[in-house]
């Protein structure tokens, strides 16, 4: 039975909401599905993406994966409050070193979900089909996505310039870190 793992990506206003459908392949993720979208309010969102998860081959066969950072709080309450099949599991973002989790969900540094996306994409075991609408904005998301130590040592994870997305990057990221973590 095929497991697919579905990472959401919150934006404000001026962001863009990033979606990824990634289907777990062996060892490895295949993206099936990625999407963007700005603008849209929050609870358009939660009921499209509970409408996606409704329907075959993923229906009762899927974990969403939500960036409850910041305003995703509010969004994960949304969730909890629809007819989900999926496993929802909210993942805060922090700067930190350590994963925890709560009843509220898992607190995860950052640099984790990185590099757990990094890990796959050196090792071949996630793979985007070209044919992806977004294949090609997802790839120039992931050249422009850096790693930058201060002369503090303070870590950074991000897209290389102001005004650079990485709402694709970081939604693939929940995916893959939630499917590695299962």
């Amino acid at each position: 039975m095929s497991r697919f793992f579905v990472g959401l990506d919150l934006g404000k206003s001026e962001d863009y909401t990033a979606l990824v459908v990634l289907e777990r392949d062996g060892d490895g993720y295949q993206l099936r599905h990625a999407e963007r979208f700005r603008g849209r309010p929050y609870p358009d969102v939660v009921s499209g993406v509970v409408h996606l998860l409704s329907r075959p081959p993923l229906a009762c066969a899927s974990t969403l994966a939500v960036d409850a950072t910041g305003v995703g709080t509010a969004v994960v309450d949304l969730f909890r409050r629809a007819p989900l099949l999926a496993q929802l599991v909210p993942i805060s973002i922090h700067g930190g070193n350590t994963v925890t989790e709560d009843a509220a969900g898992v607190s995860v540094p950052k640099r984790d979900l990185s590099l757990v996306l990094h890990r796959l994409l050196g090792a071949g075991r996630l793979r985007i089909a070209r044919s992806l609408p977004l294949a090609r904005v997802l790839a120039e998301e992931l050249a422009n996505f850096v790693i930058t130590v201060s002369p503090t040592g303070h870590e950074s994870f991000a897209a290389r310039r102001a005004g650079d997305h990485d709402d694709l990057v970081l939604a693939v990221a929940l995916a893959v870190w939630t499917g590695e973590r299962s």
